[in-house]
């Protein structure tokens, strides 16, 4: 009997944990993005804060992809790209310092999408090897300089692997092994497209709205937590 009753406060307990976790999550205050009501999205050159040189281009080729899906018309990236190599500017750095009024004028989208990658690259951990990609987001207002939406995301090459068998040299042996094939094959340009899913598909807790070009336009509602 008094276990019965100790197990059913645990449950209780919990229960009440998972309901106060609940509403302690805020969800996105998305207002200003539905005032917008973007159409067009200007994708920058991400920033790198990572120290492998491929991080920008590679996340930069990844975002077109969830973003049409996600109902937006994007700039074609390469062409935005050599529209700032044109005008002397080759840095993300740089480009994402450009007004926000030159770039509605020059490309005339509706916002902007500024990306800094801060992880990117293959980590040797011991008895492991992670390739991992991160990277956060901000979408701009070109016409009234709004903040509409931020976000970060982050994917690895350990997800759901389970390195408990094979003893600790055969662990050692396989991190070396998949560091070097990981380094020489950039894995991290398929774990960056699926950071740039999660972090720039709609319909994802928090994420960014549904676009005029997608059949759940203004029907999603802010995801739930």
């Amino acid at each position: 009997m008094i276990r019965s009753r100790l197990f059913q406060r645990v449950l209780l307990a919990i229960g009440v944990a998972l309901l106060a976790g609940c509403a302690t999550q805020p969800g996105y205050d998305y207002t200003a993005f539905r005032e917008s009501r973007p159409k067009s999205i200007l994708v920058l050159p991400p920033l790198n804060d990572s120290p492998d040189v491929n991080a920008t281009y590679s996340m930069y080729a990844q975002t077109t992809v969830p973003l049409a899906e996600s109902g937006y018309y994007v700039l074609p990236v390469t062409l935005v790209d050599e529209a700032f190599r044109q005008n002397g500017l080759t840095s993300p750095a740089d480009i994402q310092q450009v007004p926000l009024k030159k770039l509605y004028e020059i490309f005339g989208a509706d916002t902007a999408l500024y990306i800094k990658v801060t992880h990117y690259g293959t980590k040797y951990m011991i008895i492991s090897s992670e390739t991992r990609v991160s990277a956060e987001a901000k979408l701009v207002d070109l016409r009234s300089g709004a903040t509409l939406w931020e976000g970060r995301a982050t994917a690895s090459s350990e997800e759901g692997n389970n390195n408990s068998s094979g003893g600790v040299v055969g662990l050692l042996l396989k991190a070396v092994i998949t560091q070097i094939a990981d380094t020489l094959s950039n894995r991290g340009h398929p774990i960056a497209g699926i950071t740039a899913s999660r972090l720039l598909s709609a319909g994802r807790p928090n994420g960014i709205l549904y676009g005029p070009r997608s059949p759940k336009y203004q029907k999603d509602g802010s995801p739930a937590p």
